[in-house]
């Protein structure tokens, strides 16, 4: 599998990144920006990610602008949904509003911070991808 991760919080991005690692390979990027340019990247090498997580909180770009940003590249690319990455935002705002705004801009899994885990490995394996 290949997995994107977007965090701008040090700690947190080493964290995970050392999570998710055990599951395949896993690029890193500090902000929505430079997600969509990794994602678009990987796409034209033919080496799509199958697993994006993407902070909401990042400078530059935040995650709702990147998740926007690269659904509309699979848009672009007449990807199917069924072929589609999976993105989980991995964020502190827990509040109803975000979440509702996140599954309406095509996310697929809200994971509230601290990450838990467990759960987290659940979301994943429900997904299919472990």
């Amino acid at each position: 599998m290949r997995i994107l991760l977007a965090e701008d919080d040090y700690v947190t991005r080493k964290a995970m990144k050392s999570f998710l690692s055990k599951y395949g390979d896993c690029d890193v990027t500090v902000d929505g920006m430079e997600a969509v340019d990794a994602f678009m990247l990987a796409m034209e090498e033919e080496k799509p990610y199958d697993l994006v997580c993407l902070d909401i909180m990042m400078p530059v770009m935040d995650g709702y602008q990147a998740l926007v940003g690269i659904r509309n590249l699979e848009k672009e690319r007449n990807i199917p949904e069924d072929k589609a990455a999976k993105v989980i935002m991995t964020t502190a705002l827990n509040e109803e509003a975000n979440v509702k705004m996140a599954f309406d801009l095509g996310c697929t899994i809200y994971s509230g911070k601290p990450i838990d885990q467990d759960r987290f490995e659940q979301a994943l394996k429900k997904l299919g991808m472990i």
